[in-house]
């Protein structure tokens, strides 16, 4: 940073600006940026204006000047004169109280050092920071009073960006030739940022009918100088404009969009079906249809798609990917090969689909892949059931779900009765049919309608009688499921009648019993408090009586099990203090409703 008494520099007059963003004395022709085929768009001469027609005036625009220079503002005579440099530096060191008021001045600075030392940043100090009183600097004044400093170094980046499309042309390319070139055309902004390029009426014509029906034989002959100049206003992205310009100018525009992301075909897409350019829209359409996607744009593209209405365009095409059709011949097989599922309500095949993949991972044969699977399949049933309508079309049935946990009981029943008579063959399958059940109980507790599964599964008297006959490291599996009952009770998560909680501790807390030390061991990350406590919720929403049947059972069993056996102490004392406590204090009457009705004399 220089010194405040050092002079500084005049900058140098703005280059005067280029021709092609300067007014024009020719003929002009104006119009709106097409936001549909031909819409909205208003051409206007200066003929056609000295007959008396009513004309738009152009758009103002920005000086071109601000695009290839931003010179420094010229020194302002206001600023104030400061001190003699060397003195400035002796007075700021003493102040600071660097310097014996006895010794001499400073030598001067090193002016070969690379980097100050911090004795010289403090002897400098007015040298950074001018001073309080000085007047502050003039802001910079931009050459033309009514372009801010933004926009001119938009402009800037913007013919950085054009510049650098027209030089990636091909040798031979006529785009932007000012020397073949019939029509000037200016495109211009929203947001007031304006571009010129040199196109030609013949190209233009013959790619979009947009520019065939504007710039027809019968316009072009009252023109009476070339080029002719025509404007576009009010365009979204000068730059897609550009591109799209461009892509008249190629003989291959598929290879051409290559090139370029999703979003930018997009906004070439728009374009291209605002100024009827069917070539651009076909090639658009034919990238988007073969190239993928990211997740984030399946929404863009779709509501682009379905905005435009280009159904005769092959647009449904594109819209096959993210929209679930089946053609009437797969809806006919899979309604014969699932005659009893409801074909009305799986019109779409979202059940079908939510079926097979749920039937999949339950005769999963690898368990590592199994878990994943699980995790997802669970994940998007919670999506499907979360959303209004469904991610998918149709969700699945009660039905659906209880059809399949039926199949996973009858396995494991089999299994049980075939471990039980010595044929542990298929002894693997336990401990899989459980984990199934365990998984379809989480998913229908989260849909809360579990109160059938925990109804059926307190009838399995006699799989619970044959329980004990099974080795314990196959059969712990099963507790689990109970458990799981034992926690959705608990925690209100399943809501049935007393008797069907009664039937459920009397079928299955004693299996429950002999398995917790193997749960306890052989579980990963099993949460043993969340299941006592719902062991206890359990029981504490029974009759007093039967709490303390249940209670005093436990107790004896946990003073010669220990660890191997839950801990429901807490439920264990509320019993005992609902049961044994004497409540001596009259219990505080309720306040009384007092209704007063007040009649007024009319």
């Amino acid at each position: 940073m220089a010194a405040s008494s050092r002079s500084r520099p005049h900058p140098k007059k703005p280059s005067p600006s280029p021709s092609h963003l300067l007014p024009h004395d020719h003929d002009q022709l104006s119009c709106a940026a097409p936001s549909a085929p031909a819409s909205n768009s208003h051409f206007h001469s200066a003929s056609a204006a000295a007959r008396g027609a009513d004309t738009m005036d152009l758009p103002p625009q920005p000086p071109a000047a601000a695009s290839y220079a931003s010179p420094n503002p010229p020194a302002s005579s206001s600023y104030t004169q400061s001190y003699p440099s060397s003195y400035t530096k002796f007075n700021t060191a003493l102040n600071a109280g660097l310097l014996n008021p006895m010794s001499p001045p400073p030598l001067p600075l090193d002016k070969t050092r690379s980097s100050p030392t911090l004795f010289d940043m403090m002897a400098n100090e007015q040298d950074y920071q001018p001073r309080a009183a000085a007047a502050p600097a003039p802001p910079h004044q931009h050459p033309h009073p009514h372009a801010p400093a933004r926009s001119v170094d938009r402009q800037a980046m913007l013919q950085d960006r054009v510049a650098e499309l027209i030089g990636s042309c091909s040798p031979g390319n006529q785009f932007n030739d000012s020397a073949s070139s019939d029509v000037r055309l200016t495109l211009t902004s929203r947001d007031g940022l304006s571009l010129a390029l040199c196109v030609h009426r013949h190209i233009l014509v013959a790619h979009s009918r947009f520019f065939a029906a504007k710039l027809s034989d019968r316009w072009s002959k009252q023109q009476r100088s070339l080029p002719h100049i025509v404007e576009i206003s009010d365009c979204d992205d000068v730059e897609v404009y550009v591109e799209t310009l461009r892509l008249m100018y190629c003989k291959d525009l598929r290879r051409r969009l290559m090139r370029e992301d999703v979003a930018k075909v997009l906004g070439i897409l728009k374009v291209s079906a605002a100024i009827v350019f069917d070539a651009g829209v076909l090639s658009c359409l034919e990238y988007l249809e073969a190239a993928p996607w990211a997740e984030d744009d399946d929404e863009k593209v779709a509501a682009l798609l379905t905005q435009l209405h280009l159904e005769n365009s092959g647009a449904g095409e594109v819209l096959k990917r993210v929209s679930l059709e089946l053609t009437p011949a797969v809806v006919t097989e899979e309604v014969e090969t699932a005659p009893n599922c409801n074909a009305t309500s799986n019109a779409g095949g979202g059940e079908e689909v939510l079926v097979r993949l749920l039937q999949v991972v339950l005769e999963g044969k690898d368990e590592k892949a199994r878990r994943e699977m699980k995790g997802l399949v669970s994940k998007m049933l919670r999506e499907n059931s979360a959303s209004r309508g469904g991610a998918i079309s149709g969700d699945l049935r009660k039905e659906s779900l209880y059809s399949a946990c039926n199949g996973c009981l009858s396995l494991l029943h089999e299994q049980f009765v075939r471990a039980a008579g010595g044929d542990q063959s298929e002894v693997a399958q336990i401990a899989r049919q459980a984990d199934n059940l365990h998984w379809m109980l989480d998913i229908l507790v989260e849909r809360q309608i579990a109160e059938d599964f925990l109804r059926t599964w307190a009838m399995q008297s006699e799989l619970a009688e044959i329980h004990g006959k099974v080795p314990a490291i196959h059969r712990y599996e099963v507790s689990r499921v109970t458990a799981r009952l034992f926690v959705g009770v608990g925690k209100g998560q399943i809501l049935v009648s007393k008797e069907a909680r009664s039937q459920l501790l009397s079928t299955w807390l004693e299996p429950f019993y002999e398995d917790f030390g193997w749960m306890r061991r052989a579980c990963k990350g099993l949460d043993r408090h969340l299941i006592e406590d719902g062991l206890s919720n359990t029981i504490l929403t029974l009759p007093l009586a039967t709490q303390q049947e249940i209670l005093l059972a436990w107790f004896n069993r946990f003073l010669n099990s220990g660890e191997d056996c839950p801990n429901i102490q807490r439920g264990f004392e509320v019993w005992w203090r609902r049961a044994f406590w004497k409540r001596t204090a009259e219990p505080e009457q309720p306040p009384r409703l007092r209704i007063t009705a007040i009649c007024e004399n009319s």
